[in-house]
């Protein structure tokens, strides 16, 4: 179990890493993105394609998830974050503004892991609203 002062650590440290992943992504650089982000054998289970696994994989997907859908900005907004072993789990929601200026929200869930010193997502799992 963590104690309060771990966990004000822990929710720092994810903030953290979630501040990173919406600059990198809203000033274009998506493979900072990713390296800033994910663990180096992270896996992502995007809707209605199969899983992939590791940074490498996972930068060329979003490469072509930002080109295909236009994605101009995207925002994490944390839900709840629970202790789930030596890690953490998030839920919590996301609005992405994509081409057109059209917003498009949607809900995630994240299974965080240390690695380097840092919080990074180690699973990622979303899904669109209607």
């Amino acid at each position: 179990m963590h104690t309060t002062r771990e966990l004000t650590s822990t929710h720092i440290g994810i903030a953290t890493t979630n501040g990173h992943f919406m600059q990198a992504m809203n000033r274009g650089d998506v493979e900072g993105a990713v390296r800033d982000t994910y663990t180096t054998d992270a896996r992502i289970l995007p809707p209605g394609v199969p899983m992939v696994t590791g940074r490498d994989a996972i930068t060329t997907y979003w490469k072509g998830a930002v080109q295909q859908l236009g994605i101009q900005t995207v925002e994490l907004i944390s839900m709840d974050m629970q202790p789930l072993g030596d890690g953490v789990y998030e839920v919590g929601r996301t609005v992405l503004t994509v081409k057109g200026g059209r917003r498009v929200t949607g809900q995630y869930v994240v299974i965080w892991k240390q690695e380097g010193g840092k919080w990074r997502w180690h699973v990622d799992i979303w899904n669109l609203d209607g």
